[in-house]
Parts: C-alpha cells; sequence; structure tokens
C-alpha cells in the first residue's frame, strides 16, 4: 500500500524475466538453515532459496535475452558475406540494394570476355552472350536461409556462393563453335535395309561437351574471373548393343520375313517385305535411343498403284480460262487409308510369324484446294503474256514436243509463296511420256535427240513469268543464241541437270494458261496485276566473236547451220508501280560463237 505524501521508491528499469520454478520430487520439502541463522532455527525450503537466487541474477539474463535480439535482426544471419560483402543484419531490401552496389563495382570486370578452353582450344565468349548474371534476388533468398544456430549468429561468420544464371543452350552453341569438329561424337546405333537384308551400325561412345557440366565450371570460373577449361565427358548412346541385336532379331528380321495383309472394306492389298523394308525406320535421338516406325508416305510410295484397287484420290478444283475469263470448276472428295492408324497397326504384326493382317480404314478425304478457297487467291485478271514462233508446222517432231509440254503445264495453278519447277511438273520427258527426237544443243552442236523443242516453250514460260514481275528462282539461257529469242531474256532446259524454276513472290495465286497454234506458243499468266510496268533495257552487245568453220562427217546426225556470232550483253528488268521504279534486275549473258557446221569433208 502507499501513503500519500511519502516519497516513492524509484522505478526499476531492469527487463523483467519470466522465470519457472523447479522442483524435484521426493518424501518432503528439504529443508536447511539460512545464513547466519543458528542450527534448530526454522528453515526454508530449497525451491524458495532457488526462486531468491534467480531474482538475484535477472540482470544477467536479461543481458542475454539483448544479444540474442541483436543476433536476430534483420532478414539475413549476422555474420553472412557475400562476394566479401557483409549483408548479414539487414533486411532482404538492404541486402538487395548492398549487393548490387557490389555487382556495379566488379561490373567492368563481370562484362569483360572470358576465356574459354576446351579440348585445348581457347577462345574468348561474351558473358552477357550467353547469359551469365547474377540472380540478386534468389542470392539474397539463399543469403536469408543460410543455416546459422544462436552462438554462430553471436560470434561466428559464413561466406554464400552468388546464384548464377546462364543460357544453357547458348553457352552450349559457343563451346562447339569453340571445339569445333574436335570432339569424338557418339556412334550412333542404326539399322537400315539393303534390299530386305537388315544392316547394323552397332553403337559407340564419344567424348563431348555435357551442357549441365559445362555451365557449372563456367558459372565458377565468370565469378572468380580466372580462366575456364571445360571438360569432355564420355557419352554413351542409350540404346546398347544388346538392345539393337534384340531390335534386329526380333523386329527387323521378321519384319521382312513375309508380306502383309492389308484388309479394307473395298478389298485387300498385299504389303510385299521389299514395301516394308523401305517404310520401317528405326531412328535415333539426339541420346542415341533407337525407335521403331512405320513411315506411312514411304510405305504409300513403294505400294505404288497397287492402293488404287481401295482408294479414291481427291480431286482439286480446277480452273480454266474460258471466253477470256477465269471458270471455276470444283472438285470431288475421295476416300483414302487413315495413314496414322495403319502405321500403328503395321508396326504391331511385323515380329509376328503368323497372323501378319491388318486392318486399314478408309476415311472421306476432302480436296486440298475447294472451288471456295480458289475463288479467294485473286486470279481475276490477265497479268502478262508472251508469244515466240515457230517453224515446221504441226507435222514436225519439234512442234509436236512443243505441243506436248503445253499441254502438260496449261492449267497450273502456282499458290502464294510457292516455287515452280517445270522439270519437276513433268518429270521425265521421254518417248514414253510422248515426246520425239528433234535438234538438240549437246556437246557443243546441234543433234537429234528426244524432246528437242521445249526449250522453246521454256523461253516462252520464262518470259512470260518475267513480264508478270514474278521472282526468277533459276534459268539458263542457251550457250549460242537463236534470233527467235529475245537475248539474254530466254532459258533452256534439259531433264534432268538444267531446270527452270520461279516463285510466286504475291499474296495471289498464279494461273499459267498455255495455248498453240501451227507456227506459235503463247504462254499468259493469270492473277491480280501488281505493277503498272515490267520492261525491258539492253545494254550494247560487247565482245563479238564470230563463228568458226567446221566439216561434220556426213549423216543422220549432222545437222548443218549457218553460225551465229558470239557476244555478251546486259539486259535490266525494270519495274514500275505506282508511278516509280521499285525494282531494277541486271540479267547478264555470254553466248558462244555457234561454228558454221558443214556435214561433209572439206574440200581439196
Amino acid at each position: 500500500m502507499t501513503l500519500y505524501g511519502e516519497k516513492s521508491p524509484p522505478a526499476d528499469d531492469r527487463p523483467t524475466v519470466q522465470v519457472t520454478a523447479v522442483t524435484w520430487p521426493d518424501d518432503g520439502p528439504v529443508t536447511t538453515p539460512a545464513p547466519g541463522e543458528p542450527e534448530g532455527a526454522p528453515s526454508r525450503p530449497r525451491r524458495v532459496r532457488m526462486l531468491l537466487a534467480a531474482g538475484v541474477s535477472g540482470g544477467v539474463l536479461a543481458a542475454v535475452a539483448g544479444a540474442g535480439a541483436w543476433a536476430y535482426a534483420g532478414d539475413v544471419p549476422r555474420g553472412t558475406s557475400v562476394l566479401g560483402t557483409e549483408l548479414g543484419g539487414r533486411s532482404r531490401a538492404d541486402a538487395d540494394r548492398e549487393l548490387r552496389a557490389e555487382l556495379g563495382r566488379r561490373a567492368a570486370a563481370l562484362a569483360g570476355p572470358l576465356k574459354i578452353t576446351v579440348d585445348g582450344r581457347t577462345a574468348e565468349i561474351d558473358p552477357a552472350e550467353v547469359g551469365l548474371a547474377v540472380d540478386v534476388p534468389a542470392t539474397v533468398a539463399a543469403a536469408a536461409a543460410a543455416d546459422a544456430h544462436p552462438v554462430s549468429r553471436l560470434v561466428g561468420s559464413r561466406t554464400v556462393d552468388p546464384v548464377v544464371t546462364v543460357d544453357v543452350d547458348r553457352l552450349d552453341d559457343a563451346l562447339r563453335k569453340v571445339l569445333g569438329d574436335q570432339a569424338q561424337g557418339m556412334t550412333m546405333p542404326a539399322i537400315t535395309y539393303q534390299g530386305t537384308t537388315p544392316k547394323v551400325v552397332q553403337p559407340k561412345p564419344g567424348l563431348t561437351l555435357q551442357p549441365q557440366r559445362s555451365a557449372e565450371v563456367v558459372r565458377a570460373g565468370w565469378l572468380a574471373g580466372t580462366p575456364v577449361t571445360v571438360p569432355l565427358v564420355e557419352s554413351h548412346p542409350a540404346t546398347t548393343p544388346e538392345e539393337l541385336d534384340r531390335l534386329v532379331s526380333e523386329l527387323a528380321k521378321p519384319a521382312v520375313a513375309a508380306p502383309v495383309t492389308l484388309r479394307t472394306d473395298k478389298g485387300s492389298v498385299q504389303v510385299p517385305p521389299a514395301a516394308i523394308a523401305k517404310s520401317l525406320r528405326f531412328t535415333a535421338d539426339k541420346a542415341g535411343k533407337l525407335t521403331p516406325s512405320v513411315d506411312v508416305k514411304r510405305l504409300r510410295s513403294a505400294l505404288g498403284d497397287s492402293l488404287a484397287a481401295v482408294e479414291v484420290p481427291p480431286k482439286d478444283a480446277t480452273m480454266t480460262i474460258a471466253g477470256g475469263r477465269p471458270t471455276t470448276k470444283d472438285g470431288r472428295p475421295g476416300q483414302q487409308l487413315d495413314t496414322t492408324a495403319l502405321g500403328q497397326s503395321l508396326l504391331a504384326v511385323l515380329p509376328k510369324a503368323d497372323g501378319r493382317e491388318v486392318t486399314g480404314e478408309l476415311k472421306p478425304t476432302p480436296p486440298e484446294l475447294t472451288a471456295e478457297k480458289l475463288a479467294g487467291l485473286g486470279i481475276k485478271e490477265r497479268v502478262s503474256t508472251f508469244t515466240t514462233r515457230f517453224t515446221g508446222g504441226m507435222a514436225s517432231s519439234r512442234s509436236q514436243n512443243i505441243a506436248t509440254i503445253a499441254k502438260e503445264v496449261d492449267g497450273t495453278l502456282v499458290l502464294p509463296g510457292k516455287t515452280f519447277s517445270l522439270n519437276g511438273h513433268t518429270g521425265e520427258r521421254g518417248y514414253a511420256q510422248g515426246y520425239r527426237d528433234a535438234p538438240v544443243i549437246l556437246g557443243g552442236k546441234l543433234v537429234p535427240g528426244v524432246g528437242g523443242g521445249t526449250s522453246q516453250f521454256t523461253t516462252t514460260l520464262f518470259n512470260a513469268t518475267y513480264y508478270a514481275g514474278l521472282e526468277d528462282v533459276e534459268h539458263k539461257p542457251h550457250s549460242y543464241w537463236f534470233d527467235r529469242y529475245p537475248a539474254v531474256i530466254e532459258s533452256t532446259i534439259f531433264w534432268p541437270d538444267l531446270d527452270f524454276k520461279f516463285r510466286n513472290n504475291t499474296e495471289y495465286g498464279v494461273l499459267i494458261d498455255t495455248s498453240y497454234t501451227s507456227s506459235t506458243i503463247t504462254v499468259s499468266i493469270w492473277s491480280t496485276k501488281i505493277y503498272d510496268s515490267v520492261k525491258t533495257e539492253y545494254g550494247p552487245r560487247r565482245n563479238i566473236t564470230t563463228p568458226k568453220l567446221i566439216h561434220l562427217e556426213p549423216g543422220p546426225s549432222c545437222i548443218a547451220t549457218n553460225g551465229i556470232n558470239g557476244f555478251t550483253q546486259d539486259a535490266f528488268r525494270v519495274i514500275k508501280k505506282s508511278g516509280a521504279v521499285v525494282k531494277r534486275e541486271k540479267f547478264t549473258w555470254r553466248y558462244d560463237a555457234e561454228p558454221r557446221y558443214v556435214c561433209g569433208p572439206k574440200p581439196s
């Protein structure tokens, strides 16, 4: 009780410490005399004195408590450093700022080229190009999570390594450039067929870069600022020799031991061992894991026309020019085998000796090009046309060849972005395809050859696409100039080595329309007109050479000529749009002088 008017004792500013009394269980309280009391005097229980002792030591405990509070201040345990910078006792935000400041001081050193050695070859790489960087938030989080018990927080210290990021793929690419072709790559396992006999390539280990291991040593070397030697690691293909032998004995050999019967609702087709060998593929991935599969496209090709007995191919919509305007005719759907299911079904029966049958499902197959899609391609007007003349009438073999190739190309549609190949479109032009013998240039002279005259069609087609402003991909002018063709802007063709190709570099479809008479061949390009004009400007002829006189052995293979001068000339394709020149392309060609061939011996 406090009496009003009396002076109160000074306040005790020492911290209050919670103390728990401890007693030991026994038969009764143990009593001892208090210090200075005579024997026999009333005694206090020992636990009371312990509580009093605890009260005496409260200041010491308060000091310990204060030290603990200091040790646990901040998010990062005291005594924790990163890159030599003390982050202990700081909040995460302060630690983040301090670490970024330290990285700023090291910026020049960390940004400098890193010297790398791979298998004895040394080069420098730019750290930024391979994504080397310190992840500051992740590093601060690692520092905050550092293991530090209470005593260590007071008097200990610890170092936390920075978290370094790197783009493993980009680093691997850079290291492989340093390594070049020196790495001893793995020999991948392989199973192929020679005819119907399996041929095996056994897997072998190799020395190569291991991307994750490379990243590990590069991260450490970059921070240390020291040259880095990246190790090569021995790697083994995932498919072992034993597994390879099992694939051969359990699949590759039995697969081609007998045919497989393919049954459908429309009938059956035999799949012979030769077709199986061409379509059964064993593909190794990057790790050398060999996986078998059936390539249905190869299977279809190997079966050839036999699928025609059960399939009905879809027919695309077509466009023709009638009455001076484009006319569209719709296509029709077909029925074809479900190739996805067929491949899996076939793979399942190939290991078997009996029951080698699969069921194929015929699915409705829409045409790739519908009338609606065709109508949206913008084929609405004639963009260009070109005509060349020939002699001999339609009775000559040369004229017949021109007409034959013109009919094959007539009505061809080239979609936007696609490239047209004349050889690819017609295939081989031989006797079986209806072509005849006519003069061709071979070995520098005119001789009879199958398909002679198709170069005149090629030149006509080339000029039609040229004046439509379409992209020239491949063409080659003749060795000699013939006055029925424009100089330089002309093209020859020969199966299979010389081709003519152009690319539809517009956003519209391109329709090739051909027509011929007994003395002319005409090619027109139909699309949407995008240029004002396409014209040719010629430079002067130069380096003119005159023909030599050559006598040949007379006979059916000798074709006499009058000879033509040789020369070099430039031609410029000038394309205008909206009244301005948007493209000027240079074409240059050197013509040899065609000799004057005489069928007969020199006069004596």
